[in-house]
C-alpha cells in the first residue's frame, strides 16, 4: 500500500490503483493494465506483485481537507515554524547532521514548513506562516506547484522520478 497520488509528480500520473511490477520489482510504465469503471485487474504471474494506492485520484487539497476534518494529528514538520536552513538549488534544506554545507553556504533561520517528507537532505522547505492546519490548507489553496516541487532529487531531471521507479526503487 502506498500513498502516491497522481497530482503530485508526470510519473505518478501514469499510475494506476493497481500498479504492476514485474518479477524483478520493476515498474514499466506500458505494462500498466487499463482501470476502467473501477474495474480493476488484478492478476499477475508467479514473482510478479502489485504496489496499490488507494488514494492516487486524490489531490492535496483532498488530502488536507481530509486530515482537517477527521482532526488527524501529523507530524510538525507539516506547519511552519524557526528551523536552520540553507538555501540550495531553489530550496530550503533543513541544516542536520547529514547535511554536508558547501563553501559559502550560509545557515540561516527562517519560518519553514514541508510539504513533503522523505531523505533530509533532499527534503527542500518552504518558507511560511502556516503553523495550523487551517492555515495549510489555505496555503495549499493558493500554490501554483505540486508539493514535491520542493524535493531536491526529482530536481535532477524531468525523468528523475519515472527513472527511479523503472529501477525498483519505489
Amino acid at each position: 500500500m502506498g500513498g502516491a497520488r497522481r497530482d503530485e509528480e508526470k510519473a505518478r500520473a501514469k499510475e494506476r490503483f493497481f500498479s504492476h511490477r514485474d518479477d524483478f520489482g520493476q515498474w514499466n510504465p506500458k505494462n500498466q493494465r487499463p482501470e476502467l469503471w473501477n474495474i480493476y485487474n488484478g492478476r499477475k504471474q508467479m514473482g510478479e506483485h502489485f504496489r496499490v494506492f488507494p488514494i492516487s485520484n486524490w489531490t492535496e487539497m483532498d488530502v488536507w481537507n481530509y486530515l482537517l476534518e477527521e482532526n488527524i494529528e501529523i507530524p510538525s514538520l507539516y506547519f511552519a515554524e524557526k528551523r536552520k536552513v540553507v538555501f540550495r538549488n531553489n530550496t530550503w534544506l533543513p541544516v542536520s547532521e547529514f547535511l554536508e554545507l558547501r563553501p559559502n553556504e550560509q545557515v540561516e533561520e527562517k519560518m519553514v514548513r514541508f510539504r513533503t517528507l522523505g531523505d533530509i537532505t533532499i527534503t527542500g522547505g518552504i518558507e511560511s506562516e502556516a503553523d495550523t492546519m487551517e492555515k495549510v490548507v489555505e496555503e495549499v489553496a493558493m500554490a501554483r506547484d505540486t508539493e514535491r516541487g520542493n524535493r531536491a532529487d526529482d530536481k535532477r531531471g524531468e525523468t528523475a522520478m519515472e527513472d527511479r521507479k523503472k529501477q525498483g526503487y519505489f
